[in-house]
């Protein structure tokens, strides 16, 4: 499926990015020095560079006003978006301003209302929001694994396979009791069947 890329200013992480053909490369603002620096390929560079501090050379760009409802990440989701994206991989999306990395998650929280799926990426975290769905990992994965409730409830959460349970259980914005999970080396799932729950992962 294809896949809509966006990279943000902030912490770029470990991973690499290696588009394929199909996918879409948005670079927001100070983005765009993530990609130069490790060589990737852009398709849009759009902000208004108020972090980058210069306008990019490149042949597509999007100016935007400094004033405006949307963050530039934000822009760049709705355009994907238009464009039929509906998996999206954020880089750079945390790390920097909490204020930022929490629009972020709700980015996440959006395209899970909307039937779409995400992942930002940071530097030794990912962070994902799953709503009405499952989600599984495989026995590779590494880490802490948190899983909090981003509604008033979620109801029929379960945790399996990692190493502490949850089943049918009911989740709720005042306690967190979902922190702090960890991957034990054998294939896992989280799923809630009403509710959007988000899931961030720590390495250790």
């Amino acid at each position: 499926m294809k896949t809509c890329y966006i990279v943000g200013a902030g912490d770029f992480g470990d991973g690499t990015l290696c588009p394929r053909e199909e996918d879409l490369v948005i670079a927001c603002d100070g983005g765009y020095a993530h990609c130069m620096e490790r060589g990737i390929r852009m398709d849009l560079v759009a902000g208004d560079f108020d972090s980058l501090g210069y306008l990019p050379e490149h042949p597509q760009v999007s100016r935007l006003k400094p004033e405006k409802d949307d963050t530039d990440t934000g822009w760049a989701v709705q355009e994907g978006w238009r464009r039929g994206y509906r998996d999206f991989v954020i880089y750079g999306g945390s790390g920097g301003r909490i204020s930022h990395t929490i629009a972020n998650v709700q980015l996440l929280a959006d395209l899970a209302a909307r039937g779409g799926h995400g992942i930002m990426v940071g530097k030794g975290s990912w962070y994902r929001v799953i709503r009405d769905e499952e989600i599984t990992f495989s026995a590779a994965e590494r880490g802490f694994l948190s899983v909090f409730c981003l509604g008033d409830r979620a109801e029929g959460v379960y945790e399996q396979g990692l190493k502490y349970a949850l089943s049918d259980a009911v989740l709720t914005k005042e306690y967190p009791v979902g922190v702090s999970n960890e991957f034990c080396g054998r294939e896992s799932r989280v799923s809630v069947r009403r509710g959007t729950l988000l899931l961030i992962g720590e390495a250790f």
